[in-house]
């Protein structure tokens, strides 16, 4: 991969395992300076910073803070733009929790919220303006099939995706005039998985594999079958490749979408 993304800082949250790592060495091999964030250990968290600086990046850096926390993510932003404000904002931290409405605790329903809508509206107002003023920015916010489908057992996730793409399209308009076509504008976008084989997943699955007294295998094949039509899983790396394109001065005119990446499950 070139290097498209030289002289550009990249602030990519949960990016210590599945989508947000493969988006954040996607980013470090385009040439970005990543800034990580996650709930990694100092080893782990060194460990990736290496693997970044390995892949490309001029420089990397690992941030931590519980996105459940308002509190950090205060001391979290404050500490990236004093790094540098980045030029490209990747929201994917996330977390589920599969049960029906009336065996979801108000702890869990709060703690989806926050780390799945909240955390991206409060990077999103820290950087956004200086977005702006540079008259180049790029928000993608990793949303999911579920931002566009509800699904039983998953209120939470659902509730939040479905407003975390509601808010971007918010945001998109009112940023929407910001830069110009040569400096590469403002945009904010979604990006739509729908299964992709990532550790979140792992716990559907095991329960699949129990109702159904089969493998991991057909477990995955039966869920597939369900849902997504082509009967492939994505990769982590395909998301990060969209994620990269996005990034192009000419997705200048990409904006306010919601791209699904789900084999054809929201067409049905």
């Amino acid at each position: 991969m070139s290097a498209r993304l030289s002289g550009k800082t990249a602030f990519i949250t949960g990016s210590e395992r599945g989508i947000g790592k493969s988006i954040a060495l996607a980013m470090a091999k385009a040439g970005a300076r990543v800034a990580a964030h996650g709930l990694a250990d100092p080893v782990e968290a060194q460990a990736l910073v290496e693997e970044l600086e390995q892949a490309g990046s001029p420089d990397a850096k690992f941030f931590g803070g519980d996105l459940r926390n308002l509190a950090d993510i205060d001391s979290l932003m404050t500490g990236v733009l004093a790094w540098g404000a980045p030029n490209v904002l990747v929201n994917n931290a996330g977390i589920q929790h599969t049960d029906p409405i009336d065996s979801i605790t108000v702890q869990t329903w709060n703690d989806i919220i926050a780390v799945n809508l909240s955390a991206a509206f409060h990077t999103m107002r820290y950087v956004l303006p200086h977005m702006a003023r540079n008259g180049f920015g790029r928000v993608i916010n990793i949303a999911s099939v579920h931002g566009l489908v509800g699904s039983v057992h998953k209120a939470p996730y659902v509730a939040a995706k479905f407003g975390l793409v509601g808010l971007s399209k918010v945001a998109a308009l009112e940023y929407a005039a910001a830069g110009t076509a040569e400096s590469g504008g403002v945009t904010v976008n979604c990006i739509c998985p729908g299964w992709v084989d990532t550790a979140l997943v792992a716990p559907q699955v095991a329960e699949r594999r129990a109702q159904l007294g089969v493998s991991t295998e057909e477990a995955i094949e039966a869920m597939l079958a369900e849902k997504q039509p082509s009967r492939r899983l994505s990769s982590p790396d395909e998301i990060a490749r969209l994620a990269v394109f996005l990034c192009d001065r000419d997705a200048h005119n990409i904006t306010g979408s919601a791209i699904p990446v789900d084999g054809g499950w929201t067409a049905q």
